[in-house]
């Protein structure tokens, strides 16, 4: 089972167990991190499951879809690693992904 490390807005980082075949959105949500709020459920379609992909993972995990930037570019706080995580399927190969949960629009 890979590993994903999640840093809240607060800079706390917790390492959960991933479940491959998921969703890196699904992945926070069912580990209990509350500060994503993910509304639309992974459809793609609000933009409130932002996050800052580590340095070391941006060119693992890959650019958004054209939806996708168009969803961050309504955020103030979209940076060169934002990504929706609900855009982001976990895989074996994102053993150690860390991502951190962006702030809040």
């Amino acid at each position: 089972m890979p590993k994903l490390t999640v840093l809240t807005r607060d800079g706390d980082a917790r390492t959960v167990d991933a479940e491959t075949g998921l969703s890196v959105m699904e992945n926070i949500r069912d580990n209990g991190f509350d500060e994503l709020l993910a509304l639309c459920g992974g459809c793609c379609s609000c933009a409130t499951c932002h996050v800052h992909v580590d340095d070391d993972w941006i060119n693992k995990v890959g650019p958004p879809n054209d939806d996708e930037d168009d969803l961050l570019e309504s955020s103030d706080h979209k940076n060169e690693n934002s990504r929706l995580s609900c855009q982001i399927e976990m895989t074996d190969d994102l053993d150690g992904l860390t991502v951190q949960i962006a702030p809040e629009d």
